[in-house]
């Protein structure tokens, strides 16, 4: 978050390292910094996880609570999602200096979910019309140090896979009243099904090195995509 002034020189530099795929840090042009994630780590939450990249460091909880389905989606439950940008997080973020950027990437999880087959929202459905699970996703930024839509994904595709919901069971009386029954088993419950859940992968093309790498990796995706047939997994960006 921190802009730096580079020299001439510096510059040459670091452009003729990335033509030889060679990093100032060391890494080749595709290589990501190390990447640590931890699941479950708040207490009075269904779900969570941290993640850490590098100096990135994002803390993701989900809480699953009883809600009524949208009009649109009778149903179906859903997610809500929620950033804060700490003000320990970088300098910039102080006083309202992080609302943009929390907003940024509040649309751009809603854009992620917005797709059905990321996650089975249907199975959140206790009664249509009625009643259903809404799981509230809170994403803290704890410290950003570059990667920051990368870290955000992983540790919620984390925290949703740690989630857990507890099953259901709908009593109806004989004048018809329905009446809802959770489990209190903490092991009788629902996990989600987190597999097509998208990771977001951030580019920085600096001259031709890495749009013409990321041309020939995906094109070999593609062309052995297209030998599968119809039923065949979809590859694209989220940009």
């Amino acid at each position: 978050m921190v802009s730096v002034v580079l020299s001439e020189a510096e510059k040459v530099y670091i452009v003729h390292g990335i033509q030889e795929d060679l990093r100032v840090d060391g890494r080749g042009c595709e290589d990501y910094r190390c990447i640590e994630v931890e699941t479950d780590v708040v207490s009075n939450t269904s779900g969570s996880a941290r993640v850490k990249l590098g100096h990135t460091d994002i803390l993701v909880g989900v809480k699953a609570e009883m809600g009524t389905p949208k009009l649109e989606n009778p149903n179906e439950g859903y997610l809500e999602f929620f950033v804060d940008c700490s003000a320990n997080a970088t300098p910039e973020f102080e006083g309202r200096g992080g609302e943009e950027l929390a907003t940024e990437i509040v649309n751009t999880l809603y854009r992620i979910f917005s797709n059905e087959s990321t996650i089975d929202v249907k199975s959140l459905c206790i009664n249509p019309r009625e009643h259903c699970w809404v799981l509230y996703v809170d994403v803290l930024l704890l410290e950003c140090g570059g990667n920051l839509f990368d870290a955000i994904s992983i540790a919620v595709k984390a925290a949703l896979f740690n989630t857990r919901i507890p099953k259901v069971r709908v009593l109806e009386d004989e004048e018809g009243s329905k009446e809802i029954e959770l489990s209190d088993d903490p092991y009788d419950c629902i996990r989600l099904n987190v597999e097509n859940v998208p990771c977001i992968i951030t580019l920085s093309k600096t001259g031709k090195r890495v749009g013409k790498t990321l041309h020939t990796s995906l094109q070999k995706i593609l062309d052995k995509e297209e030998s599968l047939g119809t039923t065949r997994q979809k590859v694209g960006f989220l940009g």
